[in-house]
């Protein structure tokens, strides 16, 4: 009998310090990971209310309607200029009401959620963007971290809470990164005490995607995907692809290194002329091109779809209101353009 009882009290010693350490969902949902492909879309307002609207409602239903499975719900915090180190919500900041009922609505229509909150900047008279946010002594990095902290846990809170699948611990934050790994694996490890979701977090494509250190703590590895592949305002689709040759055998090099599954938190391309020579670039060309827009998805989605690491992509971006966008726009929306009927097509085709 006493061979029998043994392995069994063992066994529940361990789940009794599991438990006490991790707590037991936690431990029980992170070792059953399993990476899914996510047929994703970026759902995005810069305004306090907007997803707290009927308007959102049936926006998000239109979602469901073209077979997106997967919806990152962005919402942005700011801070002063790249050098400042506090970070603040502002008029422009969706509420957590609000955010909280898109992340409910998403879900109770059959969709996933990933939560994925942008640090952004009010002034860019000392820097253009948020990957050159940094700080130039010691003590201010430790404030600008520990304001980045508190600013992360806020929101991993709301996405443990309302059952949210997966939390973006971060998005394109490159003068941060590279050189801070153990500030950033405080962060993660910070998280999953709130947290049982997957986490990823959101590389820029020029660089920093390969010089992070940390990816080994996360579920997913994310690039924001905006490699440029034509210097072209009209480029074929075959040019297309072959611009996609110059980045391919860098991407796989490094996603063999890491050996973790890969999505693009982030991607899409304007509807205008020249979209794909600076696809991150938000000012549209003189020209609207959706033809141009539909190939550059396409080219990107023959490139990557049928790689066994690669998991999916979210585009941006989708707002708020089913009437955003169409055939005179020349930003980046898919809404009632061309592309929205391929991307309907190809989320109902793809695996």
């Amino acid at each position: 009998m006493k061979r029998i009882f043994r392995p069994i009290f063992a066994t529940l010693v361990l789940l009794i310090v599991l438990t006490s350490m991790f707590g037991l969902s936690r431990f029980i949902r992170r070792e059953a990971f399993r990476p899914e492909i996510q047929k994703g879309m970026c759902y995005t307002t810069w305004s306090k209310k907007a997803y707290g609207t009927t308007k959102s409602d049936k926006s998000l239903e239109k979602l469901k309607e073209i077979n997106v499975n997967w919806v990152a719900i962005v919402t942005t915090w700011y801070q002063d200029t790249c050098f400042s180190m506090n970070i603040f919500p502002t008029g422009k900041t969706s509420s957590d009401e609000s955010v909280k009922r898109a992340i409910e609505k998403a879900r109770s229509l059959g969709m996933k959620v990933m939560v994925k909150p942008h640090l952004d900047l009010l002034s860019t008279a000392e820097g253009s963007w948020r990957g050159e946010i940094a700080c130039v002594k010691e003590p201010e990095w430790q404030v600008w971290f520990n304001d980045y902290k508190k600013f992360t846990l806020h929101y991993a809170k709301i996405a443990e809470e309302t059952g949210a699948e997966m939390f973006c611990v971060g998005t394109e934050l490159t003068a941060t990164t590279v050189g801070h790994e153990n500030e950033w694996r405080e962060i993660i490890s910070a998280v999953k005490e709130v947290y049982n979701g997957d986490l990823t977090y959101a590389a820029n494509w020029s660089d920093e995607y390969l010089q992070i250190r940390f990816w080994d703590a996360l579920d997913y590895a994310g690039i924001d995907a905006y490699f440029p592949l034509s210097d072209k305002d009209k480029p074929t689709y075959d040019e297309l692809i072959e611009g996609w040759k110059k980045w391919v055998p860098e991407i796989e090099e490094w996603q063999s290194g890491i050996d973790k599954p890969v999505i693009f938190p982030e991607v899409g391309y304007r509807s205008s002329s020249g979209a794909a020579r600076q696809p991150w670039e938000h000012s549209p060309g003189p020209r609207v091109d959706l033809e141009l827009q539909v190939d550059c998805y396409k080219a990107m989605v023959d490139t990557f779809w049928s790689k066994n690491w690669f998991y999916g992509v979210y585009w941006w971006n989708w707002g708020t209101d089913v009437r955003m966008g169409g055939r005179s726009n020349r930003g980046f929306t898919l809404q009632n353009k061309p592309v929205q009927d391929y991307v309907e097509g190809l989320y109902k085709g793809k695996r």
